[in-house]
């Protein structure tokens, strides 16, 4: 900026955690649980807690019984029992039914608006006087000695042109002597913590998935409260890693999704449009007969497991929740493991705080490898490579002898052996992907997804997708891939132009972003960085949804 910037007003704090979802408010609530005086601070870049959190998903209560066991007197918002699971196989025509695997159990847990049960935790968190901040984005790291000492919040009121204007407000330092993540996967300053302080060397990369989901409201006569449905095959072809869900709950709710692993080698793939004509199938459609959707969103899901969890702990702070890794892939189900990662972590800052310890956090690893959570993880690492090692039916093959024979304690643990950002074939060397048009009832295009999941930022900011070298987009994405970031974005963020004319440009369109970060994480060259944009923009996903 032309002019100096003015000063930024500083907070201090015991412990600042950056994020509102299940990790983050769970390691709020224990810190206060553990001591009432202690100064905790929690900022969520959405506009309200829960606001970025779409709704539809299982969740198994132990974690939450451990922090609140009192949680249904409390009016938890868990309020459709699992009571039915289906596991289905799909050709392109016929369905079969097979056995559900064990991890896949639902009896005893709930299916819920996570952004409600995230909106309730909140409450919980504030009554015991924890400060929550939503509406500001964390973007940047203070450092202090090599030491993490809390964030900065990102400046308000910020022109395109990178120039204050008459509505900009600077953010604010928040210093703590100790700082939590909990972004969720694929956080901008999580992936900067990794790089700094080298959190990623001696592990196995990350690998990922795309989850794009939708809320229908169905008739009453046609609504199952507490059935749960997976589904693997058509219309994946056999080396590409994926599946549904479809999970009936609430007043005639019912949230679907479609998940591919970002490990998949064909450029032409669209996740989205696999999404959309998956509904078409025969057993699918009349889950949604003469019903409406209602919402629309997208993430990316950490599938890596165990053997890529990175390094959890740096000089000043550590990392908890999906921001590590904690999804049980098998299970399907995060929450519960996330929501663990955060108490175990509150107790070791309460620890260290109580001994006055200044440099790193050392129990907190210790304290997660004698949970549960450590021993749920192990007893599953092996299934999610094997599918990317032998392909679906070799993986469906490893993962019973995994599960009935070997009961998750074999002698050995299969690696990821590469980012996925790497494995995309040239386009000419893959097969075209024919996608059928939408329908307007059934099936839809992504701009008029985009509408429903109430996506909004500031026209006038920064794009906060930023591309470190202008000229890659062109001279690698399009000439070899066909511009693969035009298909694996769910939102219509990024459009070539210019094709026909034989001079093909990319034009970011930013205010469509739906925050999945798939493009951070797919891009080729990983010449894409998501960055937070203005506090509170993205989508909006408001209580009941």
């Amino acid at each position: 900026m032309a002019e100096a910037l003015p000063e930024r007003e500083a907070m201090e704090f015991d412990v600042v955690i950056v994020g509102g979802g299940p990790a983050g408010l769970s390691a709020a609530i224990r810190l206060k649980q553990i001591d009432p005086d202690m100064a905790v601070c929690l900022v969520e870049k959405a506009g309200e807690i829960g606001g970025h959190i779409l709704s539809g998903a299982v969740i198994e209560p132990r974690a939450l019984a451990e922090l609140i066991p009192d949680w249904k007197d409390k009016g938890a918002p868990l309020d459709t029992p699992a009571r039915e699971d289906r596991f289905l196989f799909l050709t392109e025509t016929r369905s079969f039914k097979l056995p559900t695997p064990p991890q896949m159990h639902n009896h005893g847990n709930y299916i819920v608006s996570l952004g409600n049960v995230v909106r309730w935790l909140g409450q919980q968190a504030e009554a015991l006087g924890v400060e929550i901040y939503p509406g500001f984005a964390a973007s940047e790291l203070l450092e202090e000695d090599g030491r993490i000492a809390g964030i900065a919040t990102g400046d308000m009121g910020v022109g395109k042109d990178g120039e204050p204007t008459g509505n900009f407000q600077r953010g604010m330092e928040l210093r703590a002597r100790y700082t939590l993540f909990a972004e969720g996967c694929r956080g901008s300053l999580s992936k900067r913590l990794m790089t700094r302080y080298d959190l990623r060397d001696g592990h196995d990369p990350q690998t990922y998935a795309i989850g794009i989901k939708e809320l229908w409201e169905i008739p009453a006569a046609n609504h199952k409260p507490g059935l749960i449905e997976h589904s693997l095959g058509w219309p994946l072809d056999r080396a590409t890693y994926g599946g549904s869900f479809l999970y009936h709950f609430g007043e005639n709710l019912v949230s679907f999704g479609f998940v591919i692993g970002l490990d998949y080698s064909n450029p032409w793939l669209s996740p989205f449009d696999e999404m959309q004509r998956f509904k078409t199938h025969p057993a699918v459609r009349p889950h949604f007969e003469g019903g409406r959707r209602i919402s629309y969103g997208a993430r990316a899901l950490n599938e890596g497991g165990l053997q890529s969890l990175p390094k959890l702990s740096f000089p000043g702070g550590l990392l908890i929740g999906d921001a590590a890794g904690f999804l049980n892939v098998p299970k399907i189900k995060g929450t519960h493991t996330a929501m663990k990662s955060g108490m175990v972590a509150a107790e070791a800052v309460a620890e260290a705080l109580a001994g006055d310890r200044p440099s790193e956090i050392t129990g907190y690893a210790g304290r997660l490898e004698a949970s549960w959570v450590w021993e749920e993880l192990s007893k599953v690492r092996n299934v999610r490579p094997a599918f990317a090692k032998f392909g679906m039916w070799g993986g469906l093959a490893y993962s019973a002898l995994d599960t009935y024979i070997l009961r998750g304690k074999a002698p050995w643990t299969f690696h990821h052996p590469h980012a996925d950002n790497e494995t995309l074939v040239d386009a000419d060397k893959a097969p075209r992907i024919a996608y059928p048009k939408p329908d307007g009832v059934l099936t839809f295009d992504r701009l008029s997804s985009v509408f429903i999941s109430n996506t909004n930022h500031e026209e006038n900011q920064p794009v906060h997708l930023r591309l470190t070298d202008q000229a890659t987009a062109i001279d690698l994405n399009w000439q070899r891939f066909r511009g693969p970031e035009s298909r694996y974005c769910p939102a219509g963020v990024y459009e070539f132009i210019g094709v026909e004319e034989g001079a093909p440009k990319l034009q970011i369109n930013a205010q469509n972003c739906v925050h999945c970060k798939t493009c951070d994480i797919k891009d080729p060259s990983q010449n894409i960085n998501w960055e937070p944009p203005e506090g509170g923009g993205g989508p909006s996903y408001p209580g009941g949804m």
